[in-house]
């Protein structure tokens, strides 16, 4: 059964929202696009695949996975495979797009339990306040899905007040991912780019990440600038997060590091080997995702990689 095309409509309200102001956030993100248009790689920004996009969710009662996800579900998207990651205290699903030219969707989320008492104190004072009539309720299920506008602006307010610097310094010290959410929330952590279906010299990550460092982009290190699965059929690189000039309570400010960009390159599956490069198609690639690159893309908004 496929999705209406009023939801589809209404789908892509919610992603031109996600990407407008991802954008405006990424300095990076039109740097890149503009020096794939002025390079002649792609004629104008519309032609660029992208390939998944990525959010980070608290795992707590009311919120979370189980949450989050309903707005994608309601949209057609399909939940798929399951991914631990033991180190960073996250659990992770992948969800497949009603349509091929919709981007994939990974949703991350914090094991709160796995953090210490005084982790996990901090984390419940912020978001105990997400509630109805003082009861502890999930905001989603209050949410008009058939509103675009109304659910691009609830991916982009505040569930929680905002954290002090204090707060923030605590949690980063014991979970990164946690102080990146206590502040971000549901902003749109990365996006991005297929690189396969670029013009020669340019399809592979390798060769792309050459382009990237011509003009300045810093590349994350962690694992290697590429990450590749044990298949060899996912390669992935990604972007240092930006920095941003952040506010918290009280009017202190601290640097704290936003979203980035990430590319990825899917081989054809060996099934399909012998068909002409032109009727090559989505469902002819390595699909989902890969436990042992995700768990070094994360590390694009750790300070390991922002601090280099």
């Amino acid at each position: 059964m496929g999705t209406s095309a009023s939801k589809l409509a209404i789908l892509d309200i919610v992603l031109n929202g996600l990407m407008r102001r991802y954008k405006e956030r990424v300095p990076d993100v039109g740097i890149i696009l503009d020096a794939m248009v002025s390079d002649g790689i792609v004629k104008s920004t519309s032609d660029i695949e992208n390939d998944h996009i990525a959010f980070r969710t608290m795992g707590v009662p009311q919120l979370g996975v189980k949450s989050f996800e309903k707005i994608f579900l309601h949209f057609g998207y399909e939940k798929r495979d399951h991914y631990f990651f033991e180190g960073k205290k996250l659990d992770a699903w992948w969800y497949s797009p009603p349509r091929a030219t919709d981007p994939r969707i990974f949703v991350s989320e914090l094991r709160v339990g796995d953090l210490s008492e005084e982790s996990q104190h901090i984390i419940h004072s912020y978001t105990n306040e997400v509630t109805v009539d003082g009861i502890a309720t999930d905001p989603v299920d209050y949410l008009d899905l058939d509103n675009g506008e109304a659910v691009d602006a609830f991916l982009h307010q505040p569930l929680w007040r905002t954290p002090t610097t204090a707060d923030y310094q605590s949690l980063l010290q014991e979970s990164e991912y946690a102080a990146w959410v206590i502040y971000n929330r549901y902003y749109l952590n990365h996006f991005t780019i297929s690189v396969h279906n670029l013009p020669e010299g340019y399809n592979t990550v390798a060769s792309f990440n050459d382009f990237l460092e011509k003009h300045g982009i810093k590349l994350n290190t962690s694992g290697g600038k590429i990450k590749v699965s044990p298949d060899g059929g996912l390669l992935q690189s990604s972007t240092v997060a930006e920095m941003l000039d952040a506010e918290f309570a009280n009017g202190e400010k601290l640097r704290i590091s936003g979203s980035y960009v990430e590319f990825a390159e899917r081989k054809v599956l060996p099934e399909f080997a012998s068909l002409p490069a032109g009727e090559i198609k989505r469902k002819h690639r390595r699909d989902g995702f890969e436990a042992g690159n995700a768990d070094k893309i994360f590390e694009s908004t750790y300070t390991t990689q922002t601090g280099r």
